[in-house]
């Protein structure tokens, strides 16, 4: 897709607040810093529209934004951060479990996982979670910049060996630096929300 309009539109904590016009919807799911607002921005040719920050918890509600008139990308909170009082966290995991359960125009979840680590148990939870909700899910394996070009297969392996993903399932390596991926990600988006 050649973007050619985005736009922050609102921030929600709860399904009344979500935008009404039943356009679907791309989310962006993943750990505290893993890089989705970063990864929003480099789809959208972007460099501040979702806003980033070395800061993990940066995204507290969930975010929408129209892409082109035709799409909302929705920005989610990060889990896994710890430096926040634990009630924030039990409402943020609320807030975004009820959206991927309930809201009906969800097309696909990109749920990124860090190319540099092996995938936590709160990965694997996301995973049951959107597996539970029946969205359909494309794994991005984010910052594989950052990953030396021989090693890279090997870090894919592991991600797909310890998400539990057979070999047909389709991971992504991506950077936002580099722009590597950014094209096959849009192809997958393009897909699901047409």
């Amino acid at each position: 897709m050649r973007v050619t309009h985005a736009a922050f539109v609102t921030s929600a904590l709860r399904p009344d607040q979500y935008p009404r016009d039943r356009r679907p919807e791309c989310a962006f799911a993943g750990r505290s810093n893993v890089g989705k607002s970063t990864l929003m921005n480099a789809l959208l040719g972007r460099k501040d529209l979702a806003k980033t920050s070395r800061t993990p918890g940066k995204t507290q509600t969930i975010n929408f934004f129209d892409v082109n008139g035709r799409v909302y990308f929705v920005d989610l909170p990060g889990y896994g951060y710890a430096k926040v009082p634990k009630s924030m966290r039990m409402q943020w995991q609320k807030v975004m479990t009820d959206y991927l359960r309930q809201r009906e125009f969800v097309r696909l979840v990109v749920h990124l996982i860090d190319s540099r680590h092996e995938p936590t148990d709160l990965d694997l939870d996301m995973l049951g979670l959107l597996d539970e909700a029946q969205v359909p899910t494309l794994v991005v394996a984010t910052k594989i910049d950052k990953v030396p070009r021989t090693h890279r297969k090997g870090r894919l392996d592991t991600i797909r060996e310890s998400l539990g993903l057979d070999e047909e399932a389709l991971i992504l390596p991506v950077s936002a630096v580099s722009g590597e991926g950014i094209r096959e990600v849009w192809r997958v988006i393009d897909e699901m929300t047409a």
